[in-house]
């Protein structure tokens, strides 16, 4: 091969994985069920953590289990997994799943969830729309490691990889965030109106750099509610 044809090669396959910085005001879209399409987040550097409160915007017609949002360490690989499951449960795992919330089936409207937990009291809430589900209790004096990676559209069998499509998340995705702690209740319904401006000290959608994988599409979104 020529030499100036191998560098353009390099160059385009360096392209093709490097990162890229925020998502404010962008959605992004799996139109297909694949094994290899997401989009990897890089957080900040953040300590084991021992509440955190997660929020993100999702809309899908599947209806099937799929992961929302995966966060993978070496010690398990689903040290923080979120769960959509075929009879509208939505699960959060904390290695094994800690607790389950049977909600209104996900469908093409984008639909505003939190989920949050905190240790000392195993303590988890999850929040849809800016409405309350009932407190459950799971993850009792657990933490959650740091020195993991951060995708969606997948769920990690390993860190980084190891992806299944039948897991895999098919719909649109937008204004992902994460804290290190259990967000108050009028934070979290200003946050569902989507037009608060802060994002979280973990992952701010807004400025966290990125990189995707497969055919995932990103497109302008600058709804302020929904």
């Amino acid at each position: 091969m020529k030499p100036f044809v191998t560098l353009v090669l390099v160059l385009c396959i360096y392209l093709s994985g490097s990162d890229s910085a925020g998502l404010m005001q962008k959605s992004v879209i799996f139109p297909t069920k694949t094994a290899n399409s997401f989009v990897r987040l890089n957080a900040a550097d953040f300590s084991d953590l021992t509440a955190f409160t997660v929020c993100l915007r999702a809309a899908s017609e599947e209806n099937r289990n799929y992961t929302l949002f995966s966060y993978a360490t070496t010690r398990s690989n689903n040290e923080l997994l979120i769960w959509q499951k075929t009879n509208a449960q939505l699960d959060l795992y904390l290695g094994p799943v800690v607790g389950g919330f049977l909600l209104p089936k996900m469908d093409a409207w984008l639909r505003h969830i939190c989920v949050s937990w905190e240790s000392q009291k195993g303590e988890i809430t999850v929040w849809v729309n800016g409405r309350r589900s009932l407190r459950k209790v799971g993850g009792l004096g657990g933490v959650v490691r740091n020195g993991g990676q951060f995708f969606l559209g997948q769920e990690q069998d390993s860190v980084g990889g190891n992806f299944d499509s039948k897991q895999s998340f098919v719909g649109e995705i937008t204004d992902v965030n994460m804290w290190d702690r259990v967000l108050k209740p009028n934070e979290i319904e200003l946050i569902s109106q989507g037009c608060y401006s802060d994002g979280g000290n973990i992952i701010d959608w807004g400025s966290t750099t990125f990189t995707t994988g497969g055919n995932v599409i990103i497109k302008d979104n600058d709804d302020c509610t929904f």
